[in-house]
């Protein structure tokens, strides 16, 4: 019967073989990689991403990171081309077809209609000299020495290869197009990374009626009457002239408690904070939270270029967003 150690000998003995064949596809990246990009990058369709088995699942998580990472692309399962999705694809378009062997019957088939439409072709193969590799206008150059399969069979370290040439494809282009962290994100709006650089303090804060904030003539009571009803934790103290004057939070109220200040008979403006931190509508929300990190505070006070009260929020509200 196998052993639990034996188990962890077999588990690093597959993942030093596939890291090796990994590492051995630096060598290989040569004028064809290079090929491969500039017809990625000039292609002004789609790239068309194809392979059968387990390539076809390599293929399909290759084109979701071209896709994602600027450079438009889809899957097409060979198969399903021969009878109807070929018309997918467009003279436009870049067909990227992976094979191992580079001799997969259904992607073989169709490379006469690929190159009749004048499509380009990029080959992703294990055998340069194949069927596949002959046709392709660039070759990425996807060899291993062996599977890790102890058959040498088994699909394994010849797909961890394409993987990891299809990420190399898709990082070359990414920074060829000068892609940046909010193009990133604008691909996707629902993951962290898009709440982190797409969201706005404009799009969280409290406004209107919820903002909470008194005159610079108000009482402390009222001041806590208004911080308790808004529920912020805080509240603005605003002048006369419709700035902002200062701020109060249930911090500095606890503080003034423990001092022992009359709540009833006190104003506001006697306590408030003057010259609060504020923050502005069109600032990142991700921007504010590190800010409040650094100053050790849970709310802020939005304001505009005339230092006008337009908005309030805290902590809380940036972890509803997922900012936080």
């Amino acid at each position: 019967m196998t052993t639990h150690t034996s188990f962890e000998d077999l588990g690093r003995e597959v993942l030093k073989l596939e890291a090796d064949a990994v590492a051995a596809l630096a060598e290989r990246v040569d004028a064809q990689f290079a090929r491969a990009c500039e017809l990625a990058l000039a292609c002004r369709g789609r790239v068309v991403v194809t392979g059968m088995g387990k390539s076809g699942h390599i293929g399909s998580k290759i084109a979701a990171t071209l896709a994602s990472t600027g450079t438009p692309a889809f899957f097409v399962h060979p198969g399903e081309a021969s009878h109807g999705d070929l018309g997918m694809i467009t003279p436009e378009d870049v067909v990227l077809a992976i094979s191992n062997s580079g001799e997969t019957e259904e992607i073989v088939k169709i490379l006469p209609i690929i190159k009749r439409m004048g499509a380009k072709l990029i080959a992703l193969v294990g055998r340069t000299d194949s069927t596949l590799g002959r046709q392709a206008d660039a070759i990425l150059n996807a060899v291993v020495a062996k599977e890790a399969c102890p058959h040498n069979l088994a699909p394994t370290a010849s797909t961890t290869a394409a993987l990891a040439v299809g990420d190399a494809l898709a990082v070359a282009l990414l920074k060829s197009r000068g892609f940046t962290p909010e193009d990133f994100a604008r691909s996707h709006p629902a993951g962290s990374l898009g709440r982190r650089l797409l969201l706005y303090v404009s799009d969280i804060m409290h406004t209107g009626a919820e903002i909470p904030q008194v005159p610079e003539s108000a009482s402390l009571r009222d001041a806590l009457l208004e911080m308790t009803g808004k529920g912020l934790g805080m509240t603005a103290i605003v002048a006369a002239d419709g700035r902002l004057a200062g701020i109060l939070t249930d911090g500095d109220l606890r503080r003034l408690l423990e001092k022992g200040v009359d709540v009833r008979d006190a104003s506001v403006a006697e306590v408030m904070i003057r010259s609060p931190k504020t923050t502005l509508p069109d600032r990142l929300a991700a921007e504010t939270v590190q800010l409040m990190r650094s100053l050790k505070i849970n709310g802020l006070m939005v304001v505009d270029a005339d230092r006008r009260v337009v908005g309030a929020l805290n902590m809380h509200d940036l972890l509803r967003a997922g900012v936080v």
